[in-house]
């Protein structure tokens, strides 16, 4: 492995964990965090929540889990080449959706609108809720008691007034700082991912067609190519080709104007990074072409009206469960009831946490259990 650049985030320049722990002897502290969150129940359940499409509606398409194995797999790449901890970058990349609700950002708008009263509910603070408090594996402590760094780079958004609730994990929202390179690799290499798997899975489903997406410049240059190249080629291998290529344009342009930021900006330390504007980030043209993509699919397969349906759906399962155990607390699981008991507002981020860890089909299978009328029998 090449030596790590000096603003790289090391184990010599980390903050630590909230609670100090014994030093790993066959790993390194990134690396326990890494394999903390892949032991992790949350990042099971994974498996089992959606992306886009509900996940009893194909086998084939993408989940949170494989999402966040894609969203490794391209950030270590970006990291290896910028000499940038690849762990740390992998750690976060594999955390960033352990709050991601059931069925997708419907069900987290859901889980807001239902929260709004109590603080409101936003997936990547419950990510770090998660990983600080809700996961019970260790008998030293809540939570998985991540580095700082790898908590910080699961945070990458948060309100002002959640960031002064956070302390010294939040001073950089109020204060107008950066995180690590290898948080803001982690952040992109979302971006890449989740838009060209959408794409992928769009074509998929039916929903949206080749021929609709060549009006895309990023996608239109890489079809043009593939199809001059492999005319006779399925139309699934031209889907994959196509694919593979717009990930591999978007990986080498972060990967090159990464490096001339960073080059601008004489970094020593990793301190330069934090005082730094973001430098993980990519040219201006291509951003361009991002940004249409994503306008593209937000247009014509997340308005679809049939994931609008399902949207509507999803959504109205989770408004019912929220109002249902709001309204009685003796309809949640035991062991959450002493604690549901509370105050309204502790009760609500007991119910909120409660629903934001079940998978699609748990919690379609909830919603029947309590909502669903048997049919009573002729005789008794």
């Amino acid at each position: 492995m090449a030596e790590l650049a000096p603003y790289a985030v090391t184990e010599a320049n980390s903050r630590g964990r909230k609670i100090a722990e014994t030093a790993p002897h066959s790993r390194s502290e990134f690396q326990r965090d890494r394999d903390r969150i892949i032991h992790s129940g949350a990042f099971r359940r994974l498996e089992y929540k959606t992306q886009v499409f509900v996940n009893h509606e194909g086998d084939l398409f993408r989940t949170r889990l494989t999402h966040s194995i894609e969203v490794a797999q391209i950030a270590r790449s970006i990291a290896r080449r910028l000499r940038l901890n690849e762990d740390l970058a992998e750690a976060i990349s594999l955390a960033h959706d352990l709050g991601h609700t059931p069925f997708g950002h419907a069900g987290q708008d859901a889980l807001n609108a239902c929260m709004k009263a109590y603080g409101g509910f936003e997936h990547n603070l419950q990510s770090l809720r998660v990983v600080d408090l809700l996961e019970e594996r260790y008998a030293a402590f809540d939570g998985l008691n991540l580095c700082f760094e790898t908590r910080e780079g699961i945070l990458k958004h948060c309100s002002a007034d959640n960031a002064a609730r956070l302390g010294v994990l939040g001073e950089r929202f109020l204060s107008n700082r950066r995180p690590s390179l290898e948080a803001q690799i982690a952040n992109l290499a979302d971006e890449i991912a989740y838009n060209n798997h959408d794409v992928d899975d769009g074509l998929r489903s039916g929903l949206i067609t080749l021929e609709q997406l060549s009006t895309v410049p990023l996608v239109e240059t890489h079809l043009h190519e593939v199809r001059h190249a492999y005319p006779a080629l399925p139309e699934r291998r031209v889907v994959h080709e196509t694919v593979r290529r717009m990930i591999n344009t978007l990986v080498s342009d972060l990967i090159q104007h990464s490096e001339r930021n960073i080059c601008t900006q004489g970094l020593a330390v990793v301190e330069d990074v934090r005082n730094a504007p973001a430098l993980v980030a990519f040219s201006m043209e291509i951003n361009e072409q991002q940004r249409a993509l994503k306008k593209f699919l937000r247009t014509n397969l997340y308005r679809h009206y049939l994931v609008m349906r399902m949207s509507a759906k999803a959504q109205r399962i989770i408004g019912d469960l929220f109002g249902v155990f709001m309204a009685d607390s003796r309809l949640l699981p035991p062991q959450l009831q002493p604690a549901a008991g509370q105050a309204e507002p502790d009760r609500a981020r007991i119910v909120a946490d409660y629903i934001a860890g079940m998978t699609d089909r748990y919690a379609i299978r909830e919603h029947r259990r309590i909502f669903a009328v048997e049919e009573m029998p002729a005789t008794f």
